[in-house]
């Protein structure tokens, strides 16, 4: 079940239409996880400073069971992800901050109850 935040500076109106569902299906395919199991918050137009500067930025947390915790992992995650938002959000490699969090099942609780012991498909 992975989780994935986007924070940015830039306003709203400038994020393309469908941000969030595109976001969701590349993150699902590039995590090879179900796009139905994605959980997806955008939040624009946030005060931030990335390395110093207060320039166009995002920053994409991503968390999830199994698929982001070792390096070789998180590298080609990185690249794919990298692609995607330069390209929707305009933003140089520069202005993008990744951040991985692997999260084991009985971390995550949905119905109430933690994934360890539901059934998901």
């Amino acid at each position: 079940m992975p989780t994935i935040e986007l924070d940015t500076n830039l306003p709203a109106n400038r994020l393309p239409a469908g941000l969030e569902k595109r976001l969701c299906a590349a993150s699902a395919a590039i995590l090879g996880k179900p796009k139905h199991h994605v959980n997806l918050t955008v939040r624009p137009g946030l005060t931030m400073s990335l390395f110093g500067s207060t320039e166009p930025c995002a920053q994409l947390l991503v968390s999830s069971i199994g698929v982001v915790g070792t390096a070789e992992e998180n590298q080609g995650h990185s690249a794919r992800l990298f692609q995607f938002l330069t390209k929707k959000l305009a933003l140089g490699q520069d202005r993008i901050l990744i951040r991985f969090y692997p999260v084991e099942p009985w971390q995550i609780g949905k119905d109430g109850t933690v994934v360890t012991f539901l059934q998901l498909t």
